[in-house]
């Protein structure tokens, strides 16, 4: 596990309602360690949100490569804040939405490396079409984040919903 001093922050919501935004914002106003987000990397590398159930568990590995190496570091510079634009539970749920299965190593994953804190990002923003992001529809969005906050109320981790004025 983590540095018991560590505090892990993860980001987490439906596309385009304000993630990386506030990841950026929090890392730069509290010192902490922005962990951006691999899979938005990939699939602009890529060019399509089209990822094969393969392709998702490789950036899934990825994600949990990330948390065993900070799991190992720590640093003094940063106050031991660590932001998580998206994680583990984003991926899980898109292996449920997109493939109707999860690995169960997945699983076992997020309970290995919980966050201290979840802040969830209402979609109650507009759209903004970008490569990287496959679904705008209202009811989607608002699908997505329904299953963002079981999976969080069954992780009995605090957390909350960020609303934008």
């Amino acid at each position: 596990m983590m540095n018991s001093e560590s505090f892990k922050v993860g980001i987490i919501g439906p596309e385009s309602s304000g993630k990386s935004t506030l990841a950026r914002y929090l890392a730069k106003r509290y010192n902490g360690v922005l962990i951006s987000e691999y899979a938005r990397e990939y699939v602009e590398r890529k060019g399509t949100t089209d990822v094969t159930f393969d392709e998702l568990c490789a950036l899934a590995r990825h994600q949990i490569e990330e948390l065993e190496a900070l799991s190992r570091n720590t640093s003094p510079l940063t106050n031991n804040l660590y932001i998580f634009d998206t994680e583990l539970i984003i991926t899980k749920v898109w292996f449920d939405y997109a493939f109707g299965r999860v690995p169960e190593w997945l699983n076992e994953n997020i309970h290995r490396f919980p966050m201290d804190v979840y802040l969830l990002t209402y979609p109650d923003i507009a759209w903004v079409p970008d490569p990287a992001r496959s679904n705008g529809s209202e009811a989607i969005r608002k699908e997505l984040f329904d299953r963002y906050e079981a999976e969080v109320q069954a992780l009995d981790i605090p957390y909350y919903i960020i609303r934008h004025i």
